[in-house]
């Protein structure tokens, strides 16, 4: 429990949530080995944590460690990005590249968002994990490298296999070693000290009194479904921050979002809500979201 404890304050992981905990530990005992590890996960949870806890405690630790997002590269140049092209290999190619599987050789990679890679990339990617092999674009040279490579997605990459947008020997190869982040939703004892994490560096940001919540609106944020899970709730917090720094009226509970899902955590914060909740409470700010008092200091959680 002690090593968990450290590796949360290293990577600045706040929660004490069990399956959090579980990830933590899942990635610590793969990280030795060279097994590829599929980290799966709703947009939002923090996936891209995971593959610098694996690297740090491997042996590559000392390696390049390289992440990518393959979702952002476009289809026509994923294929140079990622292992490289020769000049002239096609228009605007005016030197030889060097591809990210050839810079991290010995090291680690990291392809976030990996179920957005075109079929015809994923096959070559097949061919890295299965024989250390690749080819540049334009070349007929095969080369080699010795990766360690580590996926995320937040596709469900068994229906992808099923319509035929991933390849399935592709799947079962990086699905080697698989780690699940749990949804926010499903932390919902974490909510309040992520919160509250949150609110602290946003006062020291923007130089103002931390904020912090009352009991109805830990338990209204504990019932929102947070469809954009931690990015968004750390979102929300700065916006509450801000806009109580400017001591907002009812009407800019607005900011608070609504998500298509929220119906099914009985929460709804449409308009009408909004315009309750604000009612109830009187100013969000100084009911709901209370200013601590400049000559207190913000209690950080602890993990």
């Amino acid at each position: 429990m002690e090593e968990i404890r450290t590796i949360k304050q290293r990577f600045e992981i706040i929660g004490n949530d069990v399956k959090l905990n579980r990830a933590i530990e899942k990635a610590v005992q793969v990280a030795p080995t060279d097994f590829t590890v599929l980290i799966t996960g709703e947009s939002g949870v923090g996936k891209e944590i995971f593959p610098r806890i694996i690297h740090s405690f491997s042996t590559r630790k000392h390696a390049q460690y390289i992440a990518v997002n393959c979702g952002g590269i476009p289809e026509g140049t994923i294929d140079s990005e990622l292992f490289g092209h020769e000049k002239g290999s096609f228009t605007g190619a005016l030197s030889d590249r060097k591809g990210y599987f050839e810079v991290s050789d010995g090291g680690t990679i990291f392809l976030d968002e990996v179920g957005e890679l075109p079929l015809s990339t994923q096959a070559k990617l097949l061919r890295v994990l299965e024989a250390g092999e690749f080819i540049r674009v334009g070349s007929s040279k095969v080369q080699k490298t010795n990766v360690r490579v580590i996926a995320a997605t937040n596709v469900d990459l068994p229906t992808a296999v099923k319509n035929g947008k991933f390849r399935e020997d592709l799947y079962y190869r990086i699905n080697t070693i698989p780690i699940s982040i749990p949804p926010l939703r499903e932390r919902k004892d974490d909510i309040s000290l992520l919160f509250r994490k949150f609110a602290a560096d946003f006062a020291e940001k923007y130089r103002m009194p931390p904020i912090r919540l009352t009991e109805d609106a830990v338990q209204m944020l504990e019932n929102y479904r947070w469809p954009g899970n931690v990015r968004e709730l750390k979102n929300i917090t700065e916006q509450i921050s801000i806009l109580s720094g400017k001591k907002c009226r009812c009407s800019d509970a607005k900011r608070i979002p609504s998500g298509s899902n929220q119906q099914s955590s009985g929460v709804n914060f449409d308009s009408g809500k909004r315009s309750q909740f604000c009612q109830r409470t009187g100013n969000p700010v100084q009911n709901t979201f209370r200013h601590e008092k400049r000559h207190e200091r913000s209690e950080t959680p602890r993990l």
